[in-house]
């Protein structure tokens, strides 16, 4: 089966994360050994691969996948599209992470936090697969385990790649200096007070009563 789809892992991965087939049923349609798929799901193996879904790409039907979900005992069919090749894999959900791992995102956002300040929530939550709520509290020190988060590289924890790193942090870096431009364009402007000879301040005081 594995010769009749694109990008097996990836496949694996997202059927992993969005559906509730079993091992076996995933293997079997990606052409993976049954231990490799459970290797995906404990985060042992593809850790750094992104879910590609066969359905957006022309390989597999929504009534194949709800005939699996609904019996375990039920192979799949790959689609055969002419223009499988052709499409990109859509564009990836929130990142899975394997529950193994989960303890590791608090230590990935400190680093965040202390080293890469202008990277926002939104871009932090969507690269580590995380909540606002969750980069809040370790923040401010209020999430339940905070005697034991320490700032550690997420490349060095494996839940991201140094290419992702490098994208997300120069992304923030290009937003936050035209934030910076923009704003030192504009306080100027606010700041300036208009000479006292243009605001008639100098002749007020000239005309004022001496005591």
């Amino acid at each position: 089966m594995a010769d009749q789809i694109l990008m097996p892992k990836a496949t694996a991965v997202w059927l992993v994360d969005n559906t509730s087939m079993t091992f076996e049923q995933i293997a079997d349609f990606c052409g993976l050994h049954p231990l490799e798929v459970k290797g995906i799901a404990d985060g042992e193996v593809a850790r750094d691969i992104r879910g590609a879904d066969p359905i957006a790409n022309g390989q597999l039907t929504r009534e194949e996948l709800d005939k699996a979900q609904g019996d375990p005992g039920y192979r799949m069919k790959a689609q055969k599209s002419r223009h499988a090749e052709l499409l990109k894999p859509v564009k990836a959900g929130p990142r899975y992470t394997p529950v193994s791992r989960r303890q590791d995102r608090p230590d990935a956002i400190a680093w965040f936090v202390r080293n890469h300040p202008e990277v926002t929530d939104a871009q932090l939550a969507k690269l580590l697969g995380t909540t606002k709520a969750t980069i809040d509290q370790v923040r401010d020190r209020t999430h339940w385990n905070s005697a034991n988060i320490k700032p550690v590289d997420p490349v060095t924890l494996g839940l991201v790649t140094q290419l992702e790193l490098d994208a997300v942090v120069k992304t923030a870096a290009e937003k936050k200096a035209k934030e910076d431009a923009k704003r030192r364009v504009k306080e100027p402007q606010g700041a300036t007070l208009r000479p006292a000879a243009e605001t008639g301040a100098d002749e007020a005081e000239e005309a004022a009563p001496q005591e």
